[in-house]
């Protein structure tokens, strides 16, 4: 029996709500601000369902996620269906010209060793990766803003 953990996160970024919208529904491109994921792929056949690799300190993990909800600028809600269990969410706040973006991740781990576990270290650990990422997020966000102003 596995007991599901949650870890939200979030930021606010100075762009408008179409820009963070835009980078973050093209999924491709997660990489290049999200390090702990390796590589996403749409695949061509159901865009609907993307492969996503993690890698980090020599652990490697992948899993098929199927898009449930999409709502243009504000939420993009999934679930694996195959590989690490997870799913999660992130949602878009319009603040007229400014965004906050919000990142729920949620996966599957054994029941009490899972607990023991987060309450020790994986918990802050996901946080602060997540967090670093959104992070990385706003100034990637920032800097197409500008690239596109010029």
């Amino acid at each position: 029996m596995s007991d599901w953990l949650e870890h939200s996160v979030y930021v606010d970024v100075d762009v408008p709500i179409e820009t963070a919208w835009s980078l973050w529904s093209d999924l491709e491109q997660m990489p290049r601000w999200m390090k702990w994921i390796d590589s996403v792929q749409v695949l061509a056949d159901d865009p609907e369902l993307s492969r996503w690799k993690l890698a980090s300190r020599g652990f490697e993990f992948s899993w098929l996620s199927r898009i449930t909800k999409l709502v243009p600028y504000q939420i993009i809600q999934w679930e694996s269906v195959d590989g690490l269990p997870n799913r999660g969410a992130i949602r878009f706040y319009d603040h007229k010209g400014r965004s906050t973006v919000k990142l729920t991740i949620a996966y599957a781990i054994p029941g009490l060793i899972g607990k023991l576990m987060d309450n020790l270290f994986l918990g802050r650990v996901v946080e602060s990766t997540i967090q670093a990422d959104l992070n990385r997020f706003r100034d990637y966000a920032l800097a197409a803003q500008a690239q596109a102003q010029q």
